[in-house]
């Protein structure tokens, strides 16, 4: 894809709305859609890395109330025509077709290639990849796989939503993340990941959520690992212009 004069693509990721109460979060929705209105004006795509809410199920006929500030900005953008594409991160991963159906945005369940102005992009949550985390990677698994979500669906919604937001708040059962720190480079997996990646192919930009952490780190040659951090205490996402990538903090 070549990105038109004037334009950029905007990444973002780790909103937990919903966290820890739909109250506490509100602030947080409105200072999001007030971002999403500003960066319509330039946007040829946008971004969204995963964890857009703190828990997400979808029933066959029921989605968590809520959120619909958020959704109907989503909606507004797509229906104007600007691309979003969305990765389902460790707290929304029981994401199925709800967006893809309502708000006619693809949902990804893993890291996907693309091609920038003949930059070369890896795109993901981030969750569950690179070496370490074993008793998150197990517990994923679990999670994911459809017996778990068929078992799931028999819990009424009322039960089912607030027991998931329990566990999602309180326990962390599926969050998977460690505490917001910088690990050094050679701890943190995402850049390990990277590494390993570029060992088979060239990527010009690593782009992750997950960690909550902004940084950007040269992984190789014309290579860089960047984390967008969260919108949680850092209102932190990315941009890149066509030719550079950059952090940048919404205020």
């Amino acid at each position: 894809m070549q990105i038109q004069p004037n334009k950029k693509i905007y990444f973002a990721s780790d909103q937990h709305f919903g966290a820890p109460t739909a109250e506490a979060s509100f602030p947080r929705e409105q200072k999001f859609v007030a971002w999403l209105d500003e960066v319509k004006k330039d946007a040829e795509c946008i971004f969204l890395l995963g964890d857009l809410f703190d828990f997400w199920f979808e029933y066959k006929t029921v989605v968590p109330k809520g959120f619909v500030r958020v959704l109907g900005k989503l909606a507004e953008i797509r229906d104007s025509g600007i691309p979003i594409y969305f990765f389902v991160g460790n707290h929304d991963l029981w994401m199925h077709d709800y967006f893809e159906k309502e708000l006619n945005i693809p949902v990804y369940h893993d890291n996907k290639e693309f091609i920038f102005n003949n930059k070369t992009f890896l795109i993901g949550h981030g969750d569950g990849k690179g070496p370490g985390d074993k008793g998150y990677k197990r517990m994923k698994k679990v999670f994911v796989h459809p017996f778990s979500k068929w078992l799931y669906r028999w819990l009424h919604p009322d039960v089912g939503v607030k027991l998931a937001q329990y566990l999602s708040v309180k326990n962390k059962l599926i969050s998977g993340e460690a505490d917001v720190k910088f690990l050094g480079e050679e701890n943190e997996w995402l850049v390990q990941y990277a590494k390993r990646k570029l060992e088979t192919k060239h990527y010009n930009y690593f782009v992750f959520g997950h960690r909550h952490l902004p940084m950007i780190i040269p992984v190789g040659e014309n290579s860089q690992y960047a984390n967008l951090g969260d919108w949680i205490g850092y209102f932190t996402y990315g941009v890149f212009d066509g030719e550079n990538f950059e952090l940048k903090e919404y205020k």
